[in-house]
């Protein structure tokens, strides 16, 4: 992809809201009712081309599938790993316990009947029980093909296809040690990151688990410390090969509206971000508990041709963000990194889980977009000094 040094461009972060006809489509099909295979690829289908239409259609440079056909970012694994199975009630290290212990009351409301009640599906920890192997050919040549047809005659490179990194996948209940476990879902979701570029697309590795492991409450710092680069030496294993400049990574907090007191300082894992052979790098910088981390910037120098993709609209708020204000927040980052390496994004997805009740309203999101297209073009002219 390249970079208009000209133009601030605009992207955001992968999943957006499904339509209501694909999600009961989805939740009958993860029920196992019996529908007709056919019917459900033809709708997500069709959802794609709705999808990336409406994208272009307000003005979004870098865009995605929505994530038409998966039920979450993380969860959509259990149907392409041989190995795992999902399995309630299983807990993971971390999890932001932290918060849901500070605001139990505000949390027990939050999982019970805000976004994460809406689900398709129930959100079910996966866990590993055998050797791993990658089985998802089919459902992820589906969801290339998909994209491709969308774009039409648009150039590939303009269009993103997000996967999870190795932290991501689950709980290891086979492998002898938690580093063999991530270096080998490493390896077999290889075969995902390798097709996904050789279909002509960039590739998105999603790590809320970067961040996340500064919670681990049950850890040492010097533990979470070592867990934090063994999660980044295990994506570098996954993208070996890969040219840098064909992937974008995303880290954020794992919590979309709350009050977010125990959220992970930027700085705190800056530096194990950049070690992501990556070119572009997503974080979430909108949102009040993270907007003033564009300082870390004014100290921590930039690599040679990477990118920033700071989120200038926020994925816990309806609020719509003024154009003024994300002009502003771009303009920030571009004085201090260079116009040429800023893209404009959103902090996290827009329905990181197929649900009914998105936080963001979807009006509300376009609306989101809008203002991030127009802020985008503002920052533009002030850096051109107009």
């Amino acid at each position: 992809m390249s970079i208009d040094a000209d133009r601030i461009r605009t992207t955001h972060v992968g999943s957006l809201p499904r339509p209501t006809d694909l999600l009961d489509l989805m939740r009958a099909r993860a029920e196992g009712t019996g529908i007709d295979e056919a019917k459900f690829d033809d709708r997500v289908r069709t959802a794609v081309n709705e999808i990336v239409a409406q994208q272009r259609g307000h003005g979004i440079d870098l865009v995605s599938d929505g994530e038409m056909g998966k039920l979450g970012f993380f969860s959509y694994v259990a149907e392409r790993l041989s190995g795992v199975e999902k399995r309630p009630g299983a807990k993971s290290p971390g999890s932001f316990k932290a918060e849901v212990k500070a605001f139990p009351e505000y949390y027990e409301q939050y999982f019970g009947s805000a976004m994460i009640g809406g689900t398709v599906v129930p959100i079910v920890p996966v866990v590993c029980t055998g050797p791993l192997r990658y089985q998802g050919e089919q459902a992820l040549k589906r969801d290339l093909d998909n994209l491709a047809a969308a774009l039409g005659d648009t150039e590939r490179q303009t269009a993103f296809v997000p996967s999870i990194a190795p932290s991501g996948v689950g709980i290891n209940e086979y492998y002898a040690s938690e580093e063999d476990y991530f270096f080998s879902v490493a390896e077999v979701m290889r075969a995902e990151y390798q097709a996904i570029i050789e279909a002509g697309f960039l590739l998105q590795i999603d790590d809320p688990g970067l961040t996340e492991i500064c919670s681990f409450a049950e850890l040492s710092e010097t533990e979470r410390r070592r867990r934090g680069e063994m999660y980044v030496e295990a994506i570098n294993h996954g993208l070996r090969g890969i040219p840098e400049d064909r992937v974008r990574f995303h880290t954020c907090y794992g919590i979309n509206e709350g009050p977010r007191i125990y959220d992970a300082p930027l700085g705190d894992v800056i530096d194990l971000v950049l070690a992501v052979n990556a070119r572009y790098y997503s974080f979430e910088a909108a949102n009040p508990r993270h907007e003033h981390e564009y300082h870390l910037w004014e100290s921590t120098r930039l690599p040679e041709g990477k990118v920033l993709m700071p989120g200038v609209i926020t994925h816990a708020s309806n609020i719509v963000e003024h154009p003024l204000l994300i002009a502003e927040r771009l303009v920030r980052f571009a004085k201090l990194v260079g116009r040429e390496n800023v893209i404009a994004s959103a902090d996290c997805g827009y329905s990181s889980q197929a649900t009914y009740r998105p936080e963001v309203h979807p009006t509300v999101m376009w609306a989101k977009f809008d203002a991030m297209i127009e802020g985008a073009r503002l920052a533009t002219d002030q850096l051109r000094g107009r």
